[in-house]
């Protein structure tokens, strides 16, 4: 066993316009996917930029938003998470303030709720 901290926010992320970024590389393995902290402060955002391999954003603090190739805004929340494959456009903020897990690697398929209609939608 091996007890880390993941939410250093050992590298500030300027690319791309960000603000308020940080991201501390957590993990990579054998399959080709690798993990990453990304901490964005109140009035952070991601800039606009392709995914360089399929990705997941999962939220796991604080609350924000995330955008497609469209720019249409789309609230997030702790528990909840963005899908976009490689080459996609997308971009992400926050007015409060987030922390997110990526995970990123070859295309990802979602599994299906095992309980559907359980949980309402991004609030």
């Amino acid at each position: 066993m091996e007890i880390f901290r993941f939410d250093r926010g050992e590298k500030i992320i300027r690319r791309y316009s960000s603000e308020g970024f940080r991201a501390t590389r957590i993990a990579t393995g054998d399959g080709k996917v690798q993990l990453t902290c990304l901490t964005l402060v109140p009035g952070g955002i991601i800039g606009t930029h392709p995914a360089t391999q399929a990705q997941l954003f999962l939220v796991i603090a604080g609350e924000g938003w995330a955008a497609g190739p469209d720019g249409r805004r789309i609230p997030i929340s702790a528990g909840w998470g963005v899908r976009w494959d490689m080459g996609e456009e997308h971009t992400s903020g926050t007015a409060a303030g987030l922390t997110a897990l990526a995970v990123e690697g070859t295309a990802f398929d979602l599994f299906d709720p095992e309980i559907p209609d359980a949980w309402p939608g991004p609030a």
